[in-house]
């Protein structure tokens, strides 16, 4: 077997077990842990899967359940950036809410390693984050949007008011002074429960969503307690966002973090980040973390 072979049959394992632990990956490919664990990193770079210890979680695509055709567009490593960055937001044993946006997959890949309630409506959300011993699982029911694969309406919306999390995690089609906006009118009022069962609501969106509209308002910019965006963010949308008294957390896009990687002149000292016993860890749009 030649080492391609070997890591495409190793792919295959991880993906149809959801978990699997390294000795028995070394067993059945007949090869050392050490190789195993070499091989997982690159599975693991390209968002695979998500080593923890003793064994790996597939963390990609499913063949049963759709998840987003958009990984190829333009903002996808932005989307990236911003998960991580509102990974920071969330601390052990917290209970939150995830929706069914692109963003907030990307958070939900980085979270599946951690103990935490999670509620959700996303499909293809539950199915990942199902894979993980350490996360204790609400799935909302109600009828599921196909081309988004959430549930959405009456039932859904009756189930979110018997909730409560910390913190409710949304992804939205627009951005402007008017507030944040979403296309699927049923989805709104879903997210709208969303909010309406959080202490805190928090956005993610990268900067192309800003300065537009959509046909349903979801609520007025000071409704939202923080917003995670990417650098590339206008300084108008930063005044909106100020103006209304927004926190906002932005996300250091790729291109960035290799620029001042490469530059003798950057400082290589991190940026602290938010400590997960602090009870509000964003920041202000005047001292924004940049992560």
């Amino acid at each position: 077997m030649t080492t391609d072979e070997r890591r495409d049959r190793l792919r295959d394992l991880v993906k149809d077990r959801g978990f699997a632990a390294l000795g028995e990956l070394a067993s059945q490919l007949s090869v050392s842990e050490s190789t195993i664990r070499r091989d997982l990193e690159m599975l693991e770079e390209a968002g695979l899967a998500r080593r923890t210890h003793g064994g790996v979680y597939w963390t990609g695509d499913s063949d049963t359940i759709s998840v987003f055709e958009s990984r190829n567009d333009d903002f996808w490593a932005a989307k990236q950036s911003i998960g991580r960055a509102a990974s920071e937001l969330i601390a052990d044993h917290d209970t939150i809410l995830l929706d069914g946006g692109s963003t907030v997959y990307e958070l939900a890949r980085l979270i599946i390693h951690r103990p935490l309630q999670v509620v959700t409506n996303s499909l293809p959300v539950a199915h990942l984050l199902s894979t993980s011993d350490s996360i204790d699982l609400v799935m909302i029911g109600g009828c599921v949007r196909g081309r988004t694969s959430v549930t959405i309406g009456p039932l859904a919306d009756s189930q979110l008011a018997n909730i409560h999390v910390t913190t409710a995690f949304l992804s939205v089609a627009g951005v402007s002074p008017r507030g944040f906006f979403n296309s699927d009118m049923m989805l709104v009022e879903s997210e709208k429960a969303m909010l309406a069962s959080a202490e805190r609501g928090i956005v993610l969106a990268d900067h192309s969503k800003f300065g537009k509209t959509s046909l349903s308002r979801i609520c007025e910019l000071q409704q939202i307690d923080t917003v995670v965006t990417d650098d590339g963010l206008s300084s108008d949308a930063k005044a909106w966002l100020e103006s209304a008294g927004v926190q906002l957390r932005l996300a250091q896009s790729p291109l960035t973090q290799s620029s001042q990687a490469q530059s003798p002149h950057k400082s290589s000292t991190p940026a602290p980040a938010a400590s997960p016993s602090n009870s509000s860890p964003t920041h202000s749009l005047n001292n924004a973390n940049l992560s």
